[in-house]
């Protein structure tokens, strides 16, 4: 059955960012706030490109993320219209950040076609920031944990919960999927750039940051 134009549109994108990334030393560029596919609402895969394009371009988008660096990246953000993400995260060094943003390393996962919903009523606020975005970040509340679904590279069914700082990545990835950036979700009284966290709010909590620059954190947050 012939691709309909929607569907070959995806696969001239995703020929067009492999190309890109084999003239760019494996890397792709990340499209930037302001670009319309960020936007945009994207085609699930259904064989749009062969099982060794796939592979391919989550490779490129692997390195592309790496490259930046960062710990998600999503079809849209390298210009594909496709419900695709990789993420991978190696935790954090410090003990103390890692426990009250409950994050450890989360091994690289491709995820297509993805969705999630709250596995929990309970939300935690974190800075969080992003590659399409680049120099700020701002206090997102997110669940806790999440349903997460979808399908893997090789077609096997994904339905599973994820948990602390791994579900903040997977949310937030997905959220792209849907034409949803972190900002339409944060607190923008929290906006501050890279520089500016690093010198006032690089504290494990974000009960500081929420007093002195005027946002409210989530009850299950409040001492």
């Amino acid at each position: 059955m012939p691709m309909n134009d929607a569907d070959a549109h995806v696969a001239a994108q995703i020929r067009a960012v492999l190309a890109a990334a084999e003239a760019g030393g494996g890397v792709a560029p990340i499209v930037e706030a302001g670009d319309p596919i960020l936007r945009q609402t994207t085609r699930p895969f259904d064989g749009q490109v062969d099982d060794a394009e796939l592979a391919q371009l989550a490779e490129v988008m692997r390195a592309t993320m790496l490259a930046a660096p960062g710990v998600g990246l999503a079809g849209p953000q390298v210009g594909i219209g496709l419900s695709m993400f990789v993420a991978e995260d190696p935790g954090s060094l410090d003990p103390e950040t890692a426990e009250v943003r409950q994050r450890s390393p989360m091994p690289l996962r491709v995820v297509l076609n993805a969705e999630y919903t709250p596995a929990t009523s309970e939300n935690v606020a974190f800075f969080e920031g992003c590659l399409s975005i680049p120099g700020y970040q701002a206090v997102v509340a997110r669940p806790r944990s999440i349903e997460l679904t979808g399908v893997d590279l090789n077609g096997t069914p994904i339905a599973e919960v994820v948990a602390g700082w791994s579900a903040r990545i997977v949310a937030h990835e997905t959220d792209h999927l849907d034409g949803i950036m972190y900002l339409d979700k944060a607190e923008m009284r929290s906006l501050s750039t890279n520089t500016s966290v690093a010198k006032f709010w690089n504290q494990p909590s974000t009960q500081q940051a929420a007093s002195e620059l005027g946002f409210t954190l989530p009850s299950s947050m409040l001492l």
